[in-house]
């Protein structure tokens, strides 16, 4: 948090809750630190309920009474609209944006200037996976990124902070994470990449934290030039 100055005197931190043990872990961090930092701020959890069905609502509702935050909970259609999209495809691509646009927009109307997200070590890691195995680029999430010309940052407070970890605090503060109602959470790319890294961190401890330092060690002198995209399938091409 002081490495990338993440928060200052007097912002208003929107904290987006999903529901999942990262957001309501980051909720009480917030609160907590807020308690011993030398500078004050304010707190807006968020929830959009995606509008799955089931009780998802009523209990992220109830582990942030617990946690004693000032909340603003919405349901939403995102859900059913992104699974109707292109057929059925990209419905996580269609689903997260719809999220992040809604986010965004109320984060305006609260005149809130942060909005913090749960994002730990892993999903750093697998974010920039995914970016190269589906996105064609080389790129992940910044712990901290400003938008807009500065008027919103977003912030990632556990940006350094592996899973396990994290899973152990939300145990011992009796926080009780709330399942994903999404019949595509079990199987998203995301979950494919985690799958695919989950066996070679256990054969390579140290592996986890080798690739997580060389997002932070990028040598763009052995990187390609950027070239526009090839047509394989024109007469001219170079490859045929």
């Amino acid at each position: 948090m002081h490495l990338y100055q993440m928060l200052a005197d007097g912002d208003r931190v929107m904290i987006a809750v999903s529901g999942g043990i990262d957001s309501l872990v980051l909720s009480w961090l917030l609160k907590e630190w807020r308690r011993k930092a030398p500078i004050r701020y304010e707190l807006l959890a968020v929830h959009l309920d995606m509008g799955f069905g089931g009780a998802e609502y009523d209990l992220v509702q109830e582990q942030l009474c617990r946690l004693d935050l000032p909340m603003l909970m919405e349901r939403t259609d995102f859900g059913h609209k992104a699974l109707a999209a292109e057929n059925g495809k990209s419905g996580c691509y269609h689903c997260a944006r719809q999220r992040r646009n809604r986010l965004f927009s109320l984060a305006a109307e609260h005149h809130c200037n942060k909005l913090a997200f749960g994002h730990h070590q892993e999903d750093i890691i697998e974010t920039f996976f995914l970016n190269l195995f589906y996105g064609g680029n080389l790129s992940a999430m910044r712990p901290k990124q400003e938008l807009f010309g500065g008027k919103l940052a977003l912030i990632r407070p556990l940006a350094m902070v592996e899973k396990k970890h994290i899973i152990k605090l939300g145990q011992s503060l009796d926080i009780k994470p709330v399942a994903n109602p999404c019949p595509l959470a079990a199987n998203s790319s995301r979950e494919k990449i985690r799958a695919w890294l989950t066996p070679l961190y256990d054969q390579e401890p140290a592996l986890k934290a080798t690739i997580f330092a060389s997002l932070g060690n990028v040598r763009t002198d052995y990187l390609l030039t950027p070239m526009p995209a090839l047509n394989l399938d024109s007469p001219s091409s170079p490859i045929r």
